[in-house]
């Protein structure tokens, strides 16, 4: 009988883990094995405690469902404790206001206020590049799936370095130059790298669309993805960032790096930095 070398690989790891569990403390090795949030899905499931203490799932109308006592408990192993952008007063504030008994926050995976940030090695014009994708769950028939909403490769914002430069007096257009039907506007295209100091001053530059440009024209080639990390803003007046911490104890996998009590005004603004949105 064949074995399909798809599925040897996907149960390989557990079978190597059911062996090495059988030396030294077993006790530990399997509470190790349980602890670590190995899966984004996981973190979704554990913060709102919809599976228990063994990763089994649950569902509404079991008895540790949404278990507050639970959920606290998974709540404070889905931090990364080696992590000095969490201060434990900020932990624990968090971990009261999303469990709080009267109006308990979950989180939607499907919902708004999560985006994926993948920073990416690209070849430019045969050189290696470092290019960030951002990407947003969309909704499309009756599913869902990942676009890119957004990018960010420094290269592109050598084409915008003049952009509302107002201290250049030669690089414009005079303002009679309709009388002339637009005759001297044949010097913006002689220096091209120049052409910036002619946009309106309100001009947003599309990294989005020079991106597509480029893939298609086949001079922006994908090498590999280096790391990818998670962006929630699903919480009222608060900010966490979700990162993969390879370590080999229980505080590993999927854990939250960073968190910041925020008001509206700062969410904007921080979701304009993080995606680098003009």
């Amino acid at each position: 009988m064949k074995v399909n070398p798809l599925i040897f690989l996907i149960l390989f790891p557990v079978a190597l883990f059911s062996q090495n569990t059988t030396i030294g403390d077993f006790n530990r090795d399997e509470t190790v094995f349980y602890a670590q949030t190995k899966q984004v899905n996981q973190f979704f499931r554990r913060f709102n405690a919809e599976e228990d203490a063994m990763g089994k799932r649950t569902y509404v109308g079991d008895s540790v469902y949404r278990d507050l006592k639970s959920r606290k408990k998974y709540l404070n192993i889905l931090f990364d404790n080696s992590s000095y952008s969490v201060t434990a007063t900020e932990k624990n504030e968090f971990i009261e206001f999303v469990s709080n008994k009267k109006t308990p926050v979950y989180l939607d995976f499907h919902g708004k206020g999560l985006f994926a940030e993948v920073s990416s090695t690209f070849t430019w014009k045969k050189e290696k590049v470092s290019v960030v994708m951002y990407l947003r769950l969309e909704h499309q028939n009756l599913g869902y799936k990942w676009v890119i909403s957004n990018i960010y490769f420094s290269k592109f914002d050598d084409y915008f370095l003049h952009l509302k430069d107002t201290t250049n007096l030669k690089m414009v257009l005079h303002p009679m130059s309709h009388e002339l039907d637009f005759m001297n506007i044949h010097k913006i295209f002689q220096d091209y790298n120049n052409l910036d100091y002619y946009l309106e001053e309100h001009y947003k530059p599309d990294h989005l669309a020079l991106f597509v440009e480029e893939v298609k024209n086949g001079n922006l080639k994908f090498d590999a993805v280096n790391n990818v990390k998670f962006h929630f803003f699903q919480v009222a007046g608060w900010y966490f960032e979700v990162n993969y911490v390879n370590r080999n104890d229980m505080n590993s996998g999927w854990l939250i790096t960073n968190l910041l009590k925020i008001n509206e005004k700062d969410k904007k603004e921080l979701i304009r930095n993080y995606t680098h949105e003009k």
